[in-house]
């Protein structure tokens, strides 16, 4: 057998180890996309012209690019904020933005803040899952947050970059048990 072949064979299980053992999701998936490469040269050197470009194809180029939609999709966390507020303390908001991204940086997570114009549309955006969580200015300047999904309130709370407190969703009346 060709040395060739042998080294590209022994180096995709490693690959794969190197894949499954990565935190980052940005790294895992560049290294998605070397173990399909990979994988495509070794079929075709093996003589499998057509099972090297379906995992080109498939496994490198269209497994990489909605792995990367997803990636980029779910790490982001919306926060709503009232416009007003927003703009009246800038550099609280830098401030608190700056510590959400450390606070969110080891989760490879991005914040990204949705302004609103008045606090009932912020509130029904919170209710509709419009955004994932609030924040709001108290009548005595604290920023404070409120969020429905537990797990960013176990994170924010850990940290303690902002006092946060759960939303409790009222259950309407479509959605009581039977």
């Amino acid at each position: 057998m060709d040395p060739t072949i042998e080294v590209i064979a022994l180096l995709l299980p490693l690959t794969a180890g190197l894949l499954v053992a990565e935190t980052n999701p940005y790294r895992a998936l560049v290294i998605r996309g070397m173990f399909g490469a990979m994988s495509s040269l070794l079929y075709g050197l093996l003589g499998a012209a057509d099972v090297a470009l379906t995992e080109a194809l498939v496994g490198t180029l269209l497994a990489v690019i909605l792995y990367a939609v997803a990636v980029r999709s779910s790490l982001v966390v919306r926060l709503g904020v009232l416009q007003q507020d927003f703009q009246a303390a800038a550099p609280e908001w830098v401030t608190l933005t700056t510590a959400l991204r450390q606070a969110f940086k080891s989760w490879h997570m991005q914040v990204e803040w949705v302004p609103y114009e008045q606090s009932q549309a912020l509130e029904r955006a919170l209710a509709e899952r419009e955004v994932h969580g609030i924040c709001t200015r108290s009548p005595t300047a604290v920023i404070q947050a409120k969020t429905r999904v537990y797990r960013l309130y176990e994170i924010l709370q850990q940290e303690g970059v902002v006092p946060i407190v759960m939303y409790d969703q009222p259950v309407t009346s479509s959605e009581e048990p039977r």
